[in-house]
Order: structure tokens, then C-alpha cells, then sequence
């Protein structure tokens, strides 16, 4: 069955890795605004990012954040994590850094974006899965991203549905 998530990544950075994972074929995600829809929205304010966000979120069950070198501290993926946090989604991260971007590099891993949050008491990087395929090559890192980002999309909704 096809899962409805909710792709956060840093665009300038990974946008390449995400449409590596957003194009597995069990995983329907929303739906990527292009350079210029994304200059269209900045230019409408905060208010349009968000409403942006809170409508590409709709009927999804999961957040799910590729986390790449520079994903972690992002003003917008905070804003994505608390938004699903508070409607009640499942919040899972992928690390994509060992994929290769268009020009076949791999990068670096970065910070765990859900360390900067806590829920009562407890520090949210201690509770949201992160499936991280190892210091491995691209293309073993988007096979195991492929053969276990399903499972771990059940299993971060699951956990969410006990808080």
C-alpha cells in the first residue's frame, strides 16, 4: 500500500537526493514546487509558506525529513517538524547524504534536525525514528532507503499515535 507523506528536505541542498527517495514507489509525497512556484509563494510572506506547508501536509500521516549536511536549524524544516508534531503525524528522518546529487557526489551527514526539540521533557531525537543506510555508496544507501522506508513510515506513525 502507498504511503501519504510529507517530503521536508533543504530544496537548494538535496533537492536531487529527495527525488531519488520521493520517486520510490510505495511512497506518494507532495507534490514539489518548482524555482519559480517557490519564489511565487516566498514573495507572498511567511503567511504563504505556511499555508503552503499546511496544505501540501493535508491527509498525510507522516512527516518524513530527509536529512542531509545543512537540513538541521532550517527556519522551515523546524516550522514542517512542529507543524506535523502538533497535528498529530507520525515524524520519521531519512539521512540522504550518501546519495549522490546530479553531479554523482556524495556529501556529508548532518546535524539530527529533531535534537532541537523536546516533548515533555524528553528530547525529540530520542523518540523519531532516523533510518540512516550507512557510510555506504549511493547505490547501496537508495536500496536500503527503498527496501525499508515503508516499514519505517508504519513505525514512526505508530510510535506518534502513544504520545
Amino acid at each position: 500500500m502507498v504511503k501519504r507523506v510529507f517530503f521536508s528536505f533543504h530544496y537548494s541542498n538535496d533537492a536531487w537526493r529527495a527525488g531519488q527517495v520521493r520517486n520510490i514507489g510505495m511512497v506518494d509525497g507532495n507534490r514539489v514546487a518548482s524555482d519559480n512556484d517557490w519564489e511565487q509563494i516566498k514573495r507572498g510572506g511567511d503567511q504563504a509558506i505556511t499555508r503552503w506547508i499546511s496544505n501540501q501536509m493535508h491527509g498525510k500521516s507522516c512527516v518524513v525529513v530527509l536529512i542531509g549536511a545543512e537540513t538541521a536549524g532550517r527556519k522551515w524544516i523546524n516550522y514542517e517538524i512542529l507543524e506535523g508534531w502538533n497535528s498529530g503525524k507520525g515524524l520519521l528522518g531519512v539521512r540522504i547524504d550518501r546519495l549522490q546529487d546530479r553531479y554523482g557526489y556524495q556529501s556529508y551527514p548532518g546535524n539530527n534536525p529533531f535534537s532541537e526539540f523536546n516533548v515533555r521533557g524528553v528530547p525529540l531525537d530520542r523518540i523519531v525514528p532516523v533510518l540512516d543506510p550507512g557510510n555506504v555508496d549511493s547505490r547501496t544507501a537508495y536500496s536500503r532507503i527503498s527496501a525499508n522506508i515503508a516499514a519505517w513510515i508504519d513505525h514512526a506513525v505508530a510510535i506518534r499515535s502513544k504520545y
